[in-house]
């Protein structure tokens, strides 16, 4: 029997080949801590809108900008970034956007009016996007595909843990700090990453040749065609939808520059993006997956913390206190999931995944206005959870599968369609939160009537309560008006989980079109 000192050099060739050199491992973490920034920095401002109005004097519409500038930049800039890592390298490409993002942070904190906070903040959200396609098509093509398993649970729990635990992070730091350290902390660790990455990635090489073909029109019609498709879902459900005239406006600038993006890109010699990679079975349903996850990831981002602040009066550290039971939770799943993916069909994990995701929104469709960290702390273990099973093997199955010269494009509209899911998915629950409350609050309204004994039983003791304080009869109408409406904006959340819970349960069915992958892409020996 021949021992490890006769083993065949092409055994030991593989086994070289297998190992994950220490220099690029360590640039990857680098890269996957500037994407954690980058992608903590859409929420952690949503907590702390308040203080940044008051401290910029700005009124509510104007702040709301804070956000949505950074949501419209970032969304034309990931497609981009496909076309800018295959031109500049990956390096190169990497320490523009973390050297850029930190300047326009460093603005954002000393900006001094809302039109300045509102220009830094796009810029750092351009900028910033370059980051997050980069270490998802780095990923999937520096290392070997026997460590899939290691490599894939880190972006996929940064991916989904950043976003969670932003409203936590930023509640923190403006009750300890200031608004202004929500910008000021980016500073050191972002030029940490971009002398880190400059020092160690060799990952490839730039092709500055690609630059002369640059198509300019593709860009002007991109960022026509998804700028002013997300600006259309942000203010939509606020402003009546096409009622509103710069809502309308927006909507016809999207339609067109939609037609002219969608033929440039077919047409021209070089595309900006390279839709093509859609013709990929696996990838197109892995993107569908995709943005269908992005609308419960960044939906109960939003809802649970607008619950806790709107019905419970929760602080903005309080809210992040509960929240952070998600963060646990992904945390703790990331390592199994990585498992798991080496042993199991991904397809079974992630149909799993959207079941337990649907089963803790299904819980939240019973909640009463006495819902707090303990009622809220299952439902949110089993989203935390859900959202590992089904965001990493979805990964790895949309960029794993495909041919390595195709994956920095492909994660550029890979990456995409999570944030448009998202903003799909606020727009939609907006809507139904807005339409059932109002529903409900008429409802409750026709059956609190002098009829209804347990409405007249009420305003009596209210009216009691608060005998000598001037109109007791009218104050007693007001808290009795308040208690139905902050019962129908519950009712309203209920019904906005309930049509969640369907639609996932239903998007599990859609896992078993998926054509399985085989072990090796999955870097064990799946069954």
């Amino acid at each position: 029997m021949a021992d490890a000192t006769t083993a065949s050099p092409s055994l030991m060739n593989t086994a070289v080949d297998e190992r994950i050199p220490p220099r690029r491992l360590l640039a990857f973490l680098f890269m996957v801590f500037g994407m954690f920034m980058s992608i903590l920095d859409i929420q952690v401002v949503s907590a702390s809108l308040q203080q940044i109005q008051a401290g910029l004097s700005a009124s509510s519409s104007e702040v709301s900008w804070v956000q949505t500038s950074y949501l419209i930049a970032e969304v034309i800039a990931i497609p981009l970034s496909g076309f800018l890592s295959r031109a500049f390298g990956t390096r190169l490409l990497f320490a523009i956007s973390a050297s850029g993002f930190t300047v326009a942070s460093l603005f954002c904190g000393f900006a001094s009016t809302i039109e300045q906070m509102i220009v830094w903040r796009a810029i750092q959200g351009f900028l910033g996007a370059g980051m997050i396609p980069t270490v998802f098509a780095s990923a999937y093509t520096v290392f070997p595909r026997s460590k899939i398993h290691i490599v894939a649970p880190i972006i996929g729990l940064v991916a989904t843990l950043a976003p969670t635990i932003g409203p936590t992070v930023g509640g923190f730091i403006t009750d300890t700090m200031s608004w202004h350290w929500l910008f000021f902390i980016n500073i050191v660790p972002g030029i940490g990453i971009t002398i880190g990455v400059w020092a160690l990635c060799d990952f490839d090489k730039p092709n500055f040749a690609l630059l002369e073909h640059f198509d300019w029109w593709g860009l002007l019609f991109m960022a026509g065609f998804l700028g002013t498709l997300e600006y259309v879902l942000e203010e939509g459900p606020q402003s009546q939808w096409l009622e509103d005239t710069s809502v309308a406006v927006c909507a016809a600038i999207c339609a067109i520059s939609a037609i002219a993006f969608f033929w440039r890109v077919l047409s021209v010699r070089e595309p900006i993006v390279d839709l093509r990679t859609f013709a990929d079975r696996n990838f197109s349903l892995c993107c569908l997956i995709s943005f269908c996850v992005g609308i419960g990831l960044y939906g109960l981002t939003y809802m649970y913390p607008r619950y806790l602040a709107e019905v419970r009066g929760y602080s903005p550290m309080m809210i992040g206190e509960t929240m952070f039971v998600s963060g646990i939770a992904m945390f703790l799943m990331a390592p199994i999931v990585g498992r798991l993916m080496a042993k199991y069909d991904v397809r079974y994990l992630i149909a799993i995944g959207l079941v337990l995701f649907a089963l803790g929104s299904y819980q939240m469709t019973w909640m009463t206005k006495e819902y707090d960290f303990y009622e809220l702390l299952l439902p949110q273990i089993l989203r935390g959870t859900g959202l590992m099973l089904v965001i990493v093997p979805t990964n790895t199955i949309a960029l794993g599968t495909l041919a390595p010269e195709r994956v920095k494009n492909a994660s550029g509209l890979f990456n995409l369609t999570r944030n448009l899911g998202g903003a799909v998915g606020l727009a939609v629950i907006n809507q139904v939160l807005n339409g059932r409350t109002d529903l409900h609050i008429s409802r409750l309204h026709d059956r609190v009537t002098w009829g209804n004994a347990a409405a007249v039983d009420t305003l009596n003791m209210f009216t009691q309560r608060l005998q000598g304080m001037g109109d007791s009869a009218l104050m007693a109408l007001k808290q009795l008006s308040q208690i139905v409406h902050r019962q129908a904006v519950v009712m309203g959340y209920g019904d906005a989980f309930f049509m969640l819970a369907v639609f996932y349960f239903a998007l599990s069915l859609l896992v078993m079109v998926l054509e399985k992958p085989s072990a090796a892409v999955l870097g064990g020996d799946a069954h």
